[in-house]
């Protein structure tokens, strides 16, 4: 797949051509359903909205919408975002995604809730382990409040997200079927007990992950949203939320595209740490690890 792009609005014309590589997937085994009693445990049906924005959609069906898992006591990211490429638009909607704060947060998050209707809140622990929980949640909000939007987006609050060039991007992108960031295909399972990571053989017995995008930032088609919330119903929960959003893929036949500009071979979304520049990071949907010029750090 390849999509060309001009950006008109500038004193010269720009045109380059967009390549999206597509990895081919092994096939899944013969599929079974995950036990109700394991699968209760990840489905957003076994939990409650603490706060939930319903009407965010009923009146307009933005192009994209942005999904942002954050931890509830992170209120400066969230201003962060909101002050940045979160911020109000007729094209995009930003919402914010926890589980439960402690105690004493729990009255500023309504405050802060219903000062910018932009808080989704369900009443599972909000902790590291359960981001595949809040991943399914942001899947089954968007599919069950939003199902028009052209496109989704999970992206965590540290990012930058060039909006301008994403949306100019995303208006000649596939509107099903698809999704596209920072593309993983040597990934492995991390069998140390100590590890952050770790992924115990019970779980997930393969000795490789399929290829799975970077849960930085990717973005989806809309349709994509309800078909993983489906295909969840397949797959054994595992900690590492980006590879289970591979793992849902692979039950699916959908393959993760990776986007690249043909002149410089660059990735689109960037997870490396690179020192700011203004016209490289003008080139890039998104970037994770940003540097300063004063920093003095090995890339």
């Amino acid at each position: 797949l390849f999509s060309e792009m001009v950006f008109p609005k500038y004193e010269f014309m720009v045109s380059f051509t967009v390549w999206l590589y597509s990895f081919s997937l092994a096939p899944a085994a013969e599929l079974s359903p995950v036990p109700a009693e394991e699968h209760r445990i990840l489905s957003p049906l076994t939990y409650r909205y603490v706060l939930n924005q319903p009407e965010a959609c009923r009146d307009k069906s933005p192009f994209l919408v942005f999904l942002v898992p954050v931890a509830p006591r992170d209120s400066a990211a969230r201003e962060a975002v909101r002050g940045t490429w979160g911020s109000a638009d007729r094209d995009v909607l930003t919402l914010f995604f926890s589980g439960l704060p402690e105690e004493e947060q729990r009255s500023n998050l309504q405050e802060e809730a219903g000062l910018h209707a932009d808080m989704i809140q369900m009443d599972f622990v909000d902790s590291y382990q359960n981001l595949t929980i809040k991943t399914m949640m942001m899947m089954r909000w968007l599919s069950t409040f939003c199902p028009h939007a052209a496109f989704g987006m999970k992206v965590d609050a540290d990012v930058f997200v060039n909006v301008f060039y994403l949306l100019e991007w995303l208006r000649s992108s596939p509107r099903r079927g698809f999704i596209t960031g920072s593309v993983i295909c040597d990934g492995q399972p991390r069998r140390d007990p100590n590890s952050k990571w770790f992924v115990s053989e019970e779980h997930y017995r393969d000795n490789t992950f399929p290829p799975y995008v970077s849960g930085a930032g990717y973005v989806f088609s809309g349709d994509m949203a309800g078909r993983i919330s489906w295909a969840s119903r397949f797959v054994r929960m595992i900690p590492l939320e980006d590879v289970y959003v591979g793992l849902c893929l692979r039950v699916l036949d959908v393959r993760p595209v990776y986007a690249r500009i043909w002149m410089f071979l660059r990735n689109l979304f960037e997870i490396r740490t690179l020192k700011y520049d203004r016209c490289t990071f003008a080139g890039l949907l998104i970037k994770q690890s940003i540097l300063s010029r004063g920093e003095d750090k090995t890339l």
